[in-house]
């Protein structure tokens, strides 16, 4: 698992690229925009997160493409990418992480408790994406341990 970084080291690194973030969060329901936005100053370079905890949410709000959904399901690094790239488009940032997946308890063979899909999009950048199995943590673990992880993209998007 990702370890926590402090979010306001995060916020700095944005203001020293001069970067803006957005966050679009399905199972972490908002828990990454909430400790970018727990550090005073957050709003020079932290611009809006979307929960999108609904597959309408997800069309709605970013766009994610309902074929996209139907084909792949909502976890799925490509909803992921679909997301971090509507989050983008939808927000005055150019860099956005987007996270989907299955915190339990609960999730199948195919899918389950602990899966978590990633992406980020960034200006000028290819889109990015992965999987981490977190495995059967419990629901508030495997939502703690996936907003370390999007904090810890965040960073290393940022890090030379």
């Amino acid at each position: 698992m990702a370890e926590r970084l402090n979010p306001a080291d995060i916020l700095q690194a944005a203001r020293v690229w001069g970067w803006r973030l957005t966050t679009a969060e399905s199972c972490t329901g908002g828990m990454v925009a909430a400790a970018l936005t727990d550090s005073a100053g957050a709003s020079d370079v932290f611009d809006r997160g979307f929960v999108t905890y609904s597959n309408a949410a997800k069309v709605e709000m970013l766009g994610v493409s309902p074929t996209t959904l139907d084909t792949h399901g909502a976890v799925s690094e490509e909803v992921a990418r679909e997301m971090a790239r509507g989050a983008l488009a939808h927000a005055d940032a150019s860099l956005a992480v987007a996270i989907t997946g299955i915190a339990g308890p609960g999730g199948s063979g195919v899918k389950p408790e602990g899966r978590v899909c990633f992406a980020l999009a960034q200006d000028g950048h290819a889109l990015w994406s992965e999987t981490v199995e977190f495995g059967a943590l419990g629901r508030a673990a495997v939502r703690k341990a996936a907003r370390d992880h999007a904090l810890a993209l965040l960073m290393r998007a940022m890090v030379p």
